[in-house]
């Protein structure tokens, strides 16, 4: 019904450093979560805290540059690729630049382009596959080298071979940084520290992927439920 919490009786903690998957159907709740964080906007019950300060009394700019996002609807604006990665963090070298595009499996796509980096981006990446677009975007949240990262379904258009290098890469990168890994694939979220399973709004598992896979079974349903679609 109209009016009714769309999360409910979430509580969980985080450890710096630590990586964080939040796995569901579409529509369980996931970005509703994980857009707590930057005070996309706030909870009207509970708090979501980080180093135990309530995000509502921190400044949503100071908050917001601590953060690094790639959303599954990846945002690119009409300019070269170079520019489009070095936009959160203008001041950054070319060699940062092509640091992070190669973390993101950007990198062997850009350098096809007759210009390369200064290949030019038409309006909202038009000229670009969804999966290209979400690597560019994945290698503008790393070069701002947030405390904390946030991919929002940012591998969904992306193979899955691509998508095991981007979350090696990733995986390798971390030194401190704490992830949240939104995703409907469990293949993108094997690797986390903790997997919150989601189901209508409420955390109803959580756990590693070998523990989930004995103690959950809406986890081991949609497990299965993929291992029949990569099979076929």
């Amino acid at each position: 019904a109209s009016g009714d919490p769309v999360l409910k009786a979430i509580n969980f903690s985080v450890a710096p450093g630590e990586t964080v998957a939040l796995l569901g159907a579409t529509g369980s709740g996931k970005s509703s979560l994980i857009h707590l964080i930057p005070r996309f906007y706030d909870v009207g019950d509970g708090q979501v805290r980080i180093d135990d300060v309530d995000v509502r009394d921190l400044d949503e700019v100071v908050l917001r540059r601590k953060i690094g996002f790639a959303l599954q609807e990846s945002v690119l604006f009409t300019g070269t690729i170079r520019d489009n990665i070095r936009y959160g963090r203008p001041t950054a070298t070319d060699d940062e630049v092509v640091a992070a595009a190669q973390a993101a499996q950007a990198h062997d796509f850009i350098v096809r382009f007759p210009d390369g980096y200064d290949a030019i981006v038409g309006q909202r990446g038009v000229n670009l596959s969804g999966g290209q677009k979400q690597r560019i975007a994945i290698a503008r949240a790393l070069l701002t080298d947030p405390a904390l990262l946030v991919l929002d379904d940012s591998t969904s258009a992306v193979d899955v071979e691509t998508e095991a290098k981007i979350q090696a890469a990733l995986a390798t990168l971390r030194h401190g940084r704490t992830n949240f890994v939104v995703a409907q694939r469990i293949s993108t979220v094997l690797g986390a520290d903790k997997i919150l399973v989601l189901d209508d709004g409420r955390v109803v598992a959580e756990g590693t992927h070998e523990e989930l896979l004995e103690s959950s079974p809406i986890y081991r349903e949609i497990y299965a439920s993929q291992l029949d679609l990569d099979a076929t």
